[in-house]
Formats: C-alpha cells, sequence, structure tokens
C-alpha cells in the first residue's frame, strides 16, 4: 500500500508540478510583458520626451531621461526612436543613431498601437513593449521600445520553479508519511495481515462456510444481511426478502450484550434451534446467528434414546436370569431339587405364557421386542407389568408410524417406570392396552405412579421440561410428540385409575 500510494502521489505530483510550471512560466511572461509595456507607456508620455523631438540634438535629451529610468525598472534597454526608426537612446551608446532591428515597430509607428512583441533585437531575444510617441498635434512622431531579455526572464521562472519543486517534493515527503501512517493504521485493524494473507483468509472462510451443515447468517449494526451460507440459504429461498426475514426472526430485539444459546425458532415451516452471537468492536457492529433444524438433531437424539432403551433392555433380562440362575443355583446346593425343578417350571410357564400371549397379540416384531424389554426392565424392579387381555396390534407397522411409535411407545413406558420407581406408593403397577380395530392404531400406558401435576401438565409437552433434575432429560414426551406429529398421530393424557398417569397414543392406519 506505501508503495502504490507513493508511486501514485509521484505520478499526481510530476502532472501537477509540469502544469504548474507552465502556468507560471506563461504568467512571469505575461506580467513582464505589461511591465515592459507600462513603463514604454510611461516614457511615451513624458513632456520632456515630446519636447526633446523639436530639439536639433534629441540625443542628448532623451538618453539623459530614459537611462535613470532604465535603471529604475530593470529593463535591460529602453530605446526611444523616430519616426523613421533612427535610435535616440539606447543601453550601448555606440549604437545611438542607427537603425532600431526587429522589425516589429510597423503597428505603433503606421497605426498608433501599442502591444507587447517577442523579437530578437541587437541585444538579443526580448519580450518587448512597443509605444507610439504622439506630439501634441496627435501626430506619430516617434516610438518607445522596453526590453526584457528572454535569459533574465528564464532565469526568473528558473528561480519560481525550484521553488514549486521544493514545495511539491516537500508535499511528496509529508504523503510518504502520510501513506505510512495510513497503512499502518489499516493493517492494526486488519490485524496486521498483507493483502493476500486477507484473501487467503477469506478463500478459507468461505469454504468452511459453505461446508457446514448448520446455517449461518451475519448482520450489521443497520440490519443488513452481510452473509449467508449455502445451509442458510436453503431454509430461507422460499422467502424473497432474505434480509428483512432474518432480521425479523433471527435479531429482531437483540441487544449488544445478548448471547443465546440454543433458543427453538420458526423459519416459515421449520423449526429450528439458534445460537445468537453480538459482533462487538468497541462498539455494537453487526450479529452472527447459526441454526440447525430441530429435526436433525431430534433424529440423533432418537437414535440414541432407543440404543439407550435397547442396552436398558439387555441389561434387564441379563440382571433378570442372573438372578433366576442363582436361586436355581442356591436351591440346589440347598438339596431342594424338588423346589428348583417347580421354579424352572414355574419361570418357564410363565415366559412361555407371555411370548405365546405377545406373539397371539402384537404382529409386529419389534414392538413385541420393545414390549418383551420392558416386561423385563420393570420386573427387574419389582413392578407389576401388564398388558390387558382384549389387546390386539394385527396391523402390520412400517416406515415412519413403526419408528415413531416405538419411540412414543418406549418413552412413554421408561417414564412410568420412573415415575413408579420414585413414588413411595406401595402399589407398584404398569398396565397396557392397545388396539388396530378400528380407523386409527390405539395404545394406552397407566401407571401408578405419583401422576401429574395440573401446572406440570401446561408444560409436559415442551422440550426440556422433566420432573427430574438430571442435565439432559425432558427430551422424551417432547420427541413423541413431534414424531407422532410428524405422521399425523397424536399423544394425550389424564388421571389413571391407577392412581397415576394414563397416557394415549393415536397413529392412523391410512398413510399421509
Amino acid at each position: 500500500m506505501i508503495l502504490l500510494i507513493s508511486f501514485l502521489l509521484i505520478c499526481i505530483l510530476f502532472v501537477l508540478g509540469i502544469l504548474i510550471n507552465q502556468l507560471v512560466s506563461k504568467t512571469i511572461e505575461n506580467q513582464i510583458g505589461k511591465r515592459a509595456l507600462s513603463v514604454a507607456s510611461s516614457v511615451a508620455k513624458m513632456d520632456d520626451i515630446i519636447k526633446a523631438f523639436e530639439l536639433d540634438d534629441p540625443t542628448s535629451k532623451i538618453q539623459e531621461i530614459v537611462s535613470p529610468i532604465q535603471q529604475a525598472t530593470h529593463a535591460q534597454y529602453i530605446v526611444v526612436g523616430n519616426k523613421d526608426g533612427i535610435r535616440y537612446s539606447h543601453p550601448v551608446k555606440e549604437r545611438i543613431g542607427k537603425k532600431m532591428v526587429g522589425g516589429d515597430n510597423e503597428r505603433a509607428l503606421h497605426y498608433g498601437e501599442s502591444y507587447i512583441t517577442k523579437q530578437t533585437g541587437s541585444l538579443g531575444p526580448a519580450i518587448r513593449g512597443k509605444v507610439p510617441i504622439i506630439n501634441k498635434d496627435g501626430q506619430i512622431i516617434g516610438v518607445v521600445s522596453v526590453g526584457f531579455l528572454n535569459e533574465n526572464v528564464e532565469a526568473i521562472i528558473n528561480a519560481e520553479k525550484h521553488t514549486i519543486w521544493f514545495y511539491i517534493s516537500l508535499v511528496f515527503i509529508l504523503g510518504i508519511i502520510g501513506a505510512i501512517g495510513i497503512s499502518t493504521y489499516i493493517k492494526r485493524l486488519l490485524f496486521h495481515m498483507e493483502p493476500e494473507e486477507i484473501s487467503e483468509l477469506l478463500l478459507q472462510k468461505e469454504a468452511i462456510l459453505q461446508s457446514t451443515k448448520e446455517g449461518i447468517v451475519a448482520i450489521n449494526q443497520h440490519g443488513e444481511t452481510t452473509m449467508v451460507n449455502k445451509a442458510a440459504k436453503q431454509m430461507l429461498t422460499a422467502n424473497k426478502e432474505v434480509d428483512q426475514l432474518t432480521y425479523n426472526l433471527l435479531f429482531q430485539h437483540m441487544k449488544a450484550t445478548d448471547i443465546e444459546m440454543d433458543k427453538e425458532m420458526l423459519l416459515g415451516d421449520t423449526v429450528v434451534l439458534v445460537n445468537r452471537i453480538p459482533i462487538q468492536n468497541e462498539e455494537f457492529t453487526g450479529a452472527v446467528a447459526t441454526f440447525r433444524r430441530k429435526t436433525d438433531i431430534e433424529h440423533l437424539t432418537k437414535e440414541l434414546h432407543q440404543m439407550k432403551q435397547y442396552a436398558n433392555t439387555l441389561r434387564a433380562q441379563a440382571h433378570e436370569f442372573s438372578n433366576k440362575l442363582y436361586t436355581i443355583l442356591g436351591l440346589i446346593q440347598l438339596d431342594k431339587v424338588e423346589q428348583a425343578e417347580a421354579f424352572i417350571k414355574q419361570e418357564s410357564e410363565t415366559q412361555r405364557h407371555w411370548l405365546t400371549f405377545l406373539a397371539d397379540r402384537v404382529a409386529d416384531p419389534l414392538v413385541h421386542g420393545l414390549l418383551q424389554g420392558k416386561y423385563n426392565q420393570a420386573n427387574e424392579s419389582g413392578i407389576i407389568f401388564t398388558v390387558q387381555e382384549d389387546s390386539l396390534l394385527a396391523h402390520p407397522l412400517t416406515g415412519r408410524k413403526r419408528t415413531a411409535l416405538l419411540t412414543s411407545l418406549g418413552n412413554v413406558i421408561e417414564n412410568a417406570i420412573e415415575s413408579i420407581k420414585l413414588s413411595q406408593s406401595k402399589m407398584r403397577e404398569i398396565s397396557i392396552y392397545f388396539s388396530d380395530r378400528g380407523k386409527e392404531l390405539y395404545f394406552e400406558v397407566e401407571d401408578s405412579g405419583p401422576g401429574v401435576t395440573p401446572e406440570a401438565a401446561k408444560v409436559l409437552f415442551d422440550q426440556g421440561y422433566s420432573t427430574k433434575s438430571e442435565i439432559g432429560r425432558g427430551m422424551g414426551l417432547a420427541l413423541s410428540k413431534k414424531a407422532l406429529h410428524d405422521v399425523g398421530g397424536e399423544i394425550m393424557f389424564e388421571r389413571s385409575e391407577l392412581g397415576g398417569a394414563l397416557f394415549v397414543l393415536v397413529i392412523p392406519k391410512r398413510e399421509m
């Protein structure tokens, strides 16, 4: 930047210097010409000069008058000649009485004009002022020629040029100092990076912004959008006024000190989680918002939750079978073989009856597996887990509906188990009923837990709400509601006859 500004200053000042020199040269020449004409006019109008022309020897009188004037005006010569161009005065006395040189007296002697000329006289090239001498009768009797030699004029012009170039050089030096100051200031603003580094950083930033799956939008202090990445455009392209939309939805009412993380917002028909951070450089200069579809996060959360459910189911089964094996081992060690055989037959019959009942009543193997796992988990916790005898699920489930049912049913049963664990009630029971006899799949899950208070009922399905204090809870029911809503279903709750909560899950059979 310093080199570019210096080169620009050199070009500008060089051209400016040439123009100023030409202007000064022309101005000085005009001023000297006017000066010569003024002196010549003054001499031509002097009465002593006019009267001297009537003398027998005008030379002695005129030379005596003109010499002091020449010295006072610093003219190189003042020549007075008669109508025939014969000199009556001259700085060189030997040239008095000879004809004037230059051939530029005609306009003054014949037409009575006063003018400025550039001609070469007996002393050399000069700027000359010519004025006719007119007597009292109005007759032209002679001419006055006042000259300033070109070499003296050039000396004056050169002296002025030196001054001009001195000040131009001074301006150039000040310009260089200013360039250094400006570049230092700008470099400080740009964190001491050179243009090439800024360009490379910009390309890297652009690549990062466009490759990220999160939508990123930035605005300035006037609310104008300054940056939108590809992911954000995909969420906002349906709206024509992107600037106003992003400002209204993402940044409205935002203050310079506001920092918001994972705030839920609605962009069109899309629910997003937004992070908003202000940009401050001594003062508020804008803000950046990053956002991602809530469904993307819920999908990951759902998968993790299902994995957790499967892990809990396996753990419960392993723990239950381990307890039963230790019971059988103890009976054998106590030499109570008949009791051991009876216990084995009883457990076998119970499992066979339960498995046969589920196999007859539940057509979907994944729902069958979920109920089996929750049954084992409940038994391990000392909770009676029953499915009503008239329950039936013969309608096959596929795709999104199966996923929605597994998610919501698993969450509701899990909540029921945990609710009973926290309850002080002696009655520990979960009852399930399901049916697909009508146009909808219908599930009821009720428990003997503490139930839901009227205050909690208002926010029961809100994300983040939980009756438990652990961080990261409060996702199950919100996910369940969202999953069912996506397939046209719904989830409701009311007071259970067992004393706790009764959740009702409804999924339409027809495809949406």
